[in-house]
């Protein structure tokens, strides 16, 4: 009985722990008196960093008039520079072409030279051979050349087969044979031309002429054979032995 009515006495006499009342706002009251605060704070924050950089010197509005400008600048140097590259590229482009047709025309004449140097070997040729032929045999074979063409085994052949007087005017019909003699690994080799084997080359050994016929051709070896020299045989159409031949040296590329 005796703690009850101490209890009692604590909750309702002098000593008993004061009450407070407070009236309940809504949160969204709460935010609505404090964001004006919060965007004044904001405000004045703004207000006092600008006029902090307009102190320090800065002016934002120009600052954002130039950098405007050198924006307009950047693209105008940018599409310049496109341009100019386009330019240069087509510049380039002429400039291989051009080079292009010096070397073809370059090329042409240095062919049209050489063609020119060998009618005029030829000229000077006919005009003296001699007009009476008793001593002449039926076919002969002149300036027989072999010489090392641009690449490596690739060799130049040429040689002039000229009928005697006797003969012109008859149609002389057969065929060339290169027979090519050399060393290769350390032991002697012989190689013919045409190859029977290839009917394009054998084609392009028949000789038909009536006068004289120059031949001008390009055979390529081995690039490890060296070669020594170079027969040359011409066959009558139907004879089985050559009608003519002849040997000629070929001297190593020094």
């Amino acid at each position: 009985m005796q703690p009850i009515i101490r209890r009692f006495r604590r909750k309702f006499s002098i000593s008993a722990p004061r009450l407070s009342v407070r009236p309940h706002v809504p949160w969204y009251v709460r935010w609505a008196i404090a964001a004006p605060f919060l965007l004044l704070i904001g405000f004045a924050i703004w207000w006092a960093y600008g006029s902090g950089l307009e102190l320090a010197g800065f002016k934002r509005n120009q600052a954002e008039q130039e950098l405007n400008v050198l924006r307009e600048r950047v693209q105008f140097l940018e599409a310049e520079n496109a341009q100019q590259a386009n330019q240069l590229a087509a510049y380039e482009r002429q400039g291989q072409i051009e080079q292009a047709v010096n070397i073809e025309v370059d090329a042409q004449v240095r062919s049209l030279n050489e063609e020119n140097a060998r009618l005029k070997e030829d000229l000077l040729f006919f005009q003296n051979l001699p007009l009476t032929g008793a001593r002449e045999a039926e076919l002969s074979i002149h300036r027989l050349k072999v010489e090392p063409d641009v690449l490596p085994g690739e060799y130049h052949f040429r040689m002039l087969l000229v009928q005697s007087v006797q003969q012109r005017g008859r149609q002389f019909e057969g065929n060339m044979q290169l027979v090519v003699n050399g060393e290769q690994d350390g032991r002697k080799v012989v190689l013919q031309f045409p190859q029977e084997n290839s009917p394009t080359d054998v084609a392009s050994h028949q000789l038909s002429f009536k006068y004289y016929q120059r031949v001008d051709k390009v055979f390529k070896l081995p690039p490890e054979m060296q070669i020594e020299s170079v027969q040359v045989r011409v066959f009558e159409k139907g004879m089985q032995e050559p009608k003519i031949k002849q040997t000629v040296a070929v001297l190593p590329l020094s």
